[in-house]
């Protein structure tokens, strides 16, 4: 199957039925976030003004996290200390409605905690406080015996290992061997030198350099990423190995396969093109979605490809985050017809059907298109008697970003701003000459005095009207400006109108049309 989402469709609602024992280190991220503008007289290092504090679940806690918003049950085993760092993980995980019951405080653990500066969308420092050692004979051995007993009552099994002592043999290897007797799918995102430790597992997934380290060897290349991913299969009798290449996406290998990996790439799943704000936690999230994709049936490589786009939604975001159904199935149906959209085609012009949204459907279509890393733009009017200026409006709209959402004021609605002669030409044939321009991506009708339910619902990045209004005139101006998008006015060149139009053709004149701009 190629990169596309073919047959990556997910029920309309969440799995319910679905659990998973999640075992690791349980890690606490914060954040202080705030802007710079100068330097200290101090030393020449930047000042960090307006500070936010954030706290974030990291580590096993977040694919925890993320199981939970995709729509699993969760049992959650690691251990934190007695320090406020420990108190405040509790807290960020019964906020997260995870049951406390396998997370073990003991007196002598350093809960890891990290902390990032960040300025805008720029990491200053991080600092981290932890303490690498295994787990004492009598916390592990309280947590052994809790993971014996939980993972009766399971579907999957993830192991999220980030070498903080949590998963020391005396837990990973009766964890394995109980998965093994239960024949439990076992996922682990693997850390150190040799991962013959996790034999057992059905699925390992490491980062390019990880997989350098386990296995000594160069993987760049795809090849070398490849011997080194049938190395690994071979070490750990794993079923697949699915490497996380940054940039470059991901590649599975199965141990079907692994007779001929040394001459084979592997399956090579390409990332979308995104604005990338944090790549924190992105693993984490990576390992959920895969777990819970192969428990909702889906074959190994379709898994990985639904896995692959949740991770694209996630480094959209800034900070340690995890990814909702919802965000989850708009980003399958954004690449479902970013690929129809790649196929070819017919020439003839698109029909008005595949460009006019329901108004209730518009936010799923808007978030389909954010999703899919691409800038939504977003201008309204009436656009009767289409004119010369109105294009001209719609094509510099179009030129602020990569998807123009138009939306048309109803017949209705028209009556009301004109007066009851107006609109000139009905809403379908306006809606028919507007979704024949290339320009327009999309059409929605509103009935509303304002668009501003619609923008509100819709989240443009992009607020676009004619330069004859003034920018605090424009509706909506706040509310995209608030969650950071912008305000753009149009000049325009051309000088009409629809009631220039309108008294040139009932008084038979000639002459030039109004110079008003508003469509």
């Amino acid at each position: 199957m190629g990169d596309d989402a073919q047959s990556l469709r997910l029920p309309a609602t969440p799995p319910r039925g679905h659990r998973v024992l999640v075992v690791g280190d349980l890690i606490l991220d914060e954040y202080w976030r705030g802007g710079v503008s100068r330097l200290s007289p101090e030393a020449p290092v930047p000042i960090l003004d307006g500070v936010e504090v954030n706290m974030a679940l990291g580590g096993a806690a977040n694919v925890a996290a993320n199981l939970v918003q995709l729509g699993c049950q969760v049992s959650l085993g690691g251990l934190v200390g007695d320090d406020l760092a420990g108190e405040t993980m509790r807290r960020l995980l019964d906020a997260h409605e995870l049951d406390l019951a396998g997370v073990i405080t003991h007196l002598r653990w350093t809960t890891t905690h990290k902390l990032r500066v960040i300025a805008q969308t720029q990491h200053l420092v991080r600092v981290d406080r932890e303490a690498r050692r295994g787990a004492d004979a009598g916390p592990a051995e309280q947590l052994r015996r809790w993971v014996l007993a939980e993972i009766e009552r399971v579907d999957a099994v993830i192991c999220a290992d980030y070498n903080k002592g949590v998963l020391c043999d005396e837990v990973l290897q009766p964890l394995l061997g109980a998965a093994s007797r239960r024949r439990l799918p076992v996922f682990v995102d693997p850390k150190g030198r040799d991962f013959r430790r996790y034999q057992g597992a059905t699925v390992l997934t490491p980062n390019l350099q990880e997989l350098q380290q386990a296995t000594d060897r160069q993987v760049e290349q795809a090849q070398e990423c490849a011997a080194a991913s049938s190395e690994v299969l071979e070490q750990t009798g794993a079923k697949a190995v699915l490497v996380t290449c940054g940039p470059q996406g991901m590649r599975l290998f199965e141990a079907r396969h692994a007779a001929a990996a040394e001459n084979d790439a592997g399956d090579q799943i390409h990332t979308q093109a995104r604005e990338v704000f944090d790549v924190t936690g992105a693993g984490d999230t990576v390992i959920a979605t895969l777990c819970m994709g192969v428990l909702q049936g889906l074959s190994m490589g379709r898994a990985a490809r639904l896995a692959n786009l949740a991770a694209g939604v996630v480094v959209g975001k800034l900070g340690t985050a995890s990814v909702s159904y919802d965000e989850l199935t708009a980003a399958v149906a954004a690449a479902e017809a970013e690929a129809q959209a790649e196929s070819p085609r017919p020439s003839a012009p698109m029909a008005l059907t595949n460009k006019l949204l329901a108004a209730q459907a518009a936010s799923s279509w808007a978030q389909q298109v954010r999703c899919s890393g691409r800038r939504l733009v977003f201008t309204n009017g009436c656009f009767d008697l289409l004119h010369a200026g109105h294009v001209e409006l719609l094509q510099q709209a179009r030129a602020q970003g990569d998807v123009l959402l138009v939306a048309v004021n109803s017949d209705t609605s028209v009556r009301a701003l004109k007066g009851a002669s107006r609109p000139v030409m009905g809403e379908a044939q306006r809606a028919t000459l507007l979704a024949a321009l290339a320009c327009v991506d999309a059409l929605v009708f509103f009935s509303t005095p304002t668009p501003q339910a619609l923008i509100e619902a819709v989240q443009p990045d992009v607020l676009v009207k004619g330069s004859d209004y003034a920018e605090r005139e424009v509706v909506g101006r706040h509310s995209v400006e608030a969650r950071g998008g912008r305000v753009h006015l149009v000049q325009l060149c051309t000088a009409a109108s629809t009631s220039g139009l309108i008294d040139q053709i009932t008084q038979g004149s000639a002459c030039n049309a109004t110079s008003s701009l508003k469509p």
